[in-house]
Formats: structure tokens, sequence, C-alpha cells
């Protein structure tokens, strides 16, 4: 008898260690699995003590899902339950299910074999991660984004995290079945869209931002042209005429950099009637706010934030760090007369996502930065 798993590791290991992984994940979804095959089996045959022939194409399959494939990740990421996938080292997995962390009962073999499903994950998007370039965010073909730290800069071991865009909501109607929202408030979000307000959607972490983006822009007129700039591609939008464009980080190719403030002004060239912003959450506030007030009326955007008049202080400080030498009055002044609402989300111990806010923007008396005045809703 073989040790069917034992025999599959040893082979993989091979193939890994004697091969360039990266030049066969580039080889594509067709290729790849045929060159894993034929490594496999010319490592097989070299091997002492042959297998018969059914043994040997169960191991090549095995070696080929294990090389290909993203080994403990795989089930989870088939759980359509599961919205993210932390990986804390080799030892220590942890998913979310409905906004609640818990602990994945799988494990990797150890730190080298986070790092080949990192290689894995990157390798067919274009992308590397070592040591020069420690750091890495990335956006998978479903539309999961990546995020890997590896040592220098993560202490204990190489840090995997993956955002899963689970399409629980497309609709406010969607949003309100969940408990996201009254009927009340699905109403207003709506009357915001056709009215082309200006809307901030603030809120923490995973506190279902661009799922309540995606949702209410839903009801946006169907001959819109909605332009969305992002720094990883991810909103889960679906209207006609939706054009997105992606923030690019530098490489180690010399490619360079392409900032959100630099896709904000491009979008002003590209004739949107809304514009999106994925998050704000540097100098591109400046240019925003510029787009804003100058005619392009029912754009949207995210920002990471506690509460209402937290959401537009951020965004005046974030104006107030682009180098404009713009005063701080002047600054606010500009934000009143750009935003005329914000959406406060947040999450509840239970793991519910919900509107906990809704207040409308006003410019205060003689132009004297904003005032706020909350919508009346249910709890």
């Amino acid at each position: 008898m073989y040790e069917f798993e034992a025999e599959v590791a040893r082979v993989r290991d091979r193939v890994w260690a004697e091969c360039d992984p990266a030049a066969i994940l580039r080889a594509g979804a067709h290729e790849a699995p045929r060159i894993v095959a034929a490594l496999a089996r010319g490592f097989l045959e070299e091997a002492s003590g042959a297998l018969d022939g059914a043994q040997q194409a169960a191991v090549v399959d095995g070696v080929v899902a294990a090389t290909l494939g993203l080994g403990p990740l795989q089930p989870l990421l088939a759980d359509p339950e599961v919205s993210e996938v932390m990986v804390n080292g080799h030892a220590d997995v942890f998913v979310e299910r409905a906004g609640r962390i818990e602990r994945a009962g799988v494990r990797f073999d150890d730190d080298a074999h986070v790092l080949r499903v990192i290689d894995r994950i990157l390798a067919p998007i274009g992308r590397r991660i070592d040591a020069l370039a420690p750091m890495v965010d990335a956006r998978l073909a479903d539309g999961s984004r990546v995020n890997a730290v590896i040592p220098p800069l993560a202490v204990d071991g190489p840090l995997l995290t993956i955002r899963r865009f689970v399409a629980v909501a497309t609709s406010l109607d969607d949003l309100v079945g969940l408990g996201s929202l009254d009927a009340e408030s699905a109403f207003e979000l709506e009357r915001l869209v056709l009215d082309r307000a200006n809307v901030l959607v603030s809120g923490g972490t995973s506190t279902g931002k661009t799922t309540l983006l995606a949702a209410v822009l839903g009801a946006a007129a169907r001959d819109d042209r909605i332009v969305v700039l992002e720094d990883a591609a991810e909103l889960p939008l679906v209207h006609p005429h939706r054009v997105r464009l992606e923030t690019q980080p530098a490489a180690h190719e010399g490619a360079t950099a392409i900032e959100m403030r630099a896709l904000v002004r491009n979008a002003l060239r590209m004739r949107p009637d809304r514009i999106i912003v994925g998050e704000v959450r540097g100098a591109e506030a400046y240019d925003l706010l510029q787009a804003l007030n100058t005619g392009h009326r029912g754009s949207w955007s995210t920002v990471h934030a506690n509460g209402v008049e937290e959401a537009l202080l951020r965004i005046e400080s974030m104006v107030l760090t682009a180098g404009t030498g713009m005063p701080q009055p002047v600054v606010r002044d500009q934000v009143a007369r750009a935003v005329d609402a914000v959406v406060q989300l947040a999450r509840d111990a239970s793991g519910r996502r919900y509107v906990s806010d809704i207040a409308l923007v006003d410019v205060g008396p003689d132009g004297g930065g904003w005032l706020l005045r909350r919508l009346e809703r249910s709890p």
C-alpha cells in the first residue's frame, strides 16, 4: 500500500522546487494543468516502486489540484456563506460568516505552503510579492479583493486576506428583506438617486458600504453614464452604461503608479453623468469636491468614519492635506456645497449590517460651513 497524500505532497514539492511556478501559472487555465500533469508523470516514473496506472493517474490529478488550486482555502472559498478568509500564518486560518469571525478547521503545512498559495493567486493576474515588495493588493477574476503581506513586514509569518463579494443584495428591496434598512429609508435613498444628490456612504470596515452603494445605484437611470473609480475594482454594480477604472501601483518592472487623484481628473474627460469613487482616502478628496461643485451631480462615494459628522470632517482633513493652500473655512464651505447627504452604516454584535443614520447636508447661514438635517426614520 502507498500513502496517497504523502505521494501527492512529494511530487507537488518537486514540481515547485525544480520548476518556475510563476511561468506555469502564467501559461493559462488550459495549458497550466497539462504542464503540471506532464511534470508529475515524469517525477513518478523516476521514483522507485512504480505505481500501477490507476494509482499514477490519481496522484497526477492530486498534484494538479494541489499545485494549481488554493490548497486548504479551496473549500472555504467554495462556501457561499464565507465572505472573508484570513490567514494569520500557516496554522491560523479564520473566516467570516454572516458578519461574525470564527476559526476555520484547516491549516497549511508550513509558511512556505502559504507563500506558494499566494504565488498561485497573484501570478495569473500579473502581480508579484517578494522581499523587495512584501505587501500587495490585488483583485481576482471574480471580484474578490486580496491583500498579502510577507516577512519582513509580517513578523509571525505570511498574512493573506481575501474579501469575497457575495451577492447578498442587488437592490434596495433586497436590503429591506435582509433587515439592513426599513422601507422608509429605502424610499429616501432612492429619492436621493433620482434627485441626483451627491452622497457619501460612511461606516467602519465591513459594514456593507460597497453592498449598499451597488444596491442603491441600481435605481439610476438606464441611460446614465456611470464612471466607477476604485483602488481595486470590486463594486458589483450591474448597469448597462457602467465603466470602471482602477488605480495602478508601482511595479518592479518600472510601471508608473497611477493614483486615485489621477483617475478622478481623467474621469472628468469621459463625459460622466455620475462619478463613483469606491473610497475617498487621500488628496483625491480635493479633486472630487471640484468635480461635484462643477456640475457632476448624482455622484456617490464611500469613506471610513464612525458617524455623519466624522465623515464630513474626514473629507475636510483630506482636502486640507492635498496641498492646495485653501483655508479651513473655505474647505468647509466647499464640502457643504458639494455633499448633499451622508448615509451612515453600522454593524451590531450579531453581525447584522444596517443603515444607522441618514442626514441631509445644508449650507450654513451666510456660507458658514455645513448644517445637518437628520431624516426621521424607524429604528
